[in-house]
């Protein structure tokens, strides 16, 4: 179903990709958009267990594509250096495909929502944080994206560096 990655010498291992997917801050998240036309969103995002978390509102063009086609993409990129004397650039990232769900208990969105929260926030207290999520709870919607497949790639110049 995923094709196998052409260059497979560049190809991150789970362990690389699971770092740069703890250690970032920001992702674009890829859905079938109206009549046909991708759409892509930056979205901050917290990984755990193989699953992806964000926030949003309860209405918009996110939640309409997710409910039109729940399969998704999300990418993160680690490393962007343009090399402009190689014509090149050193990048790592990871591509994730998946379903998308919106979350519906409120035990759920409440977990996923505190992940979030120590994510972005860690040194607030945990009342703090939990303040802050009750002032939005009538607003927050979250969305969780399953992994099926992942695949991380970095540029072969960075192979070579070991």
């Amino acid at each position: 179903m995923f094709p196998k990655m052409r260059r497979s010498k560049q190809a991150l291992s789970p362990e690389e990709m699971e770092s740069i997917l703890l250690g970032g801050t920001s992702g674009v998240l890829a859905l079938q958009g109206e009549d046909g036309y991708p759409y892509a969103v930056p979205l901050s995002y917290v990984y755990t267990d193989g699953k992806f978390y964000f926030h949003c509102a309860k209405a918009g063009h996110k939640i309409d594509a997710v409910r039109r086609s729940p399969k998704a993409s999300f990418c993160v990129i680690s490393q962007d250096q343009v090399v402009p004397e190689e014509y090149t650039t050193y990048y790592r990232s990871v591509i994730a495909f998946g379903t998308v769900r919106i979350l519906e208990g409120d035990d759920e969105i409440r977990r996923a929502i505190e992940t979030l929260s120590v994510k972005y926030a860690p040194e607030d207290t945990p009342a703090g944080r939990s303040r802050v999520i009750d002032r939005a709870w009538d607003r927050l919607c979250i969305l969780e994206l399953t992994v099926d497949h992942m695949s991380g790639k970095q540029a072969i110049e960075l192979v070579s560096q070991g």
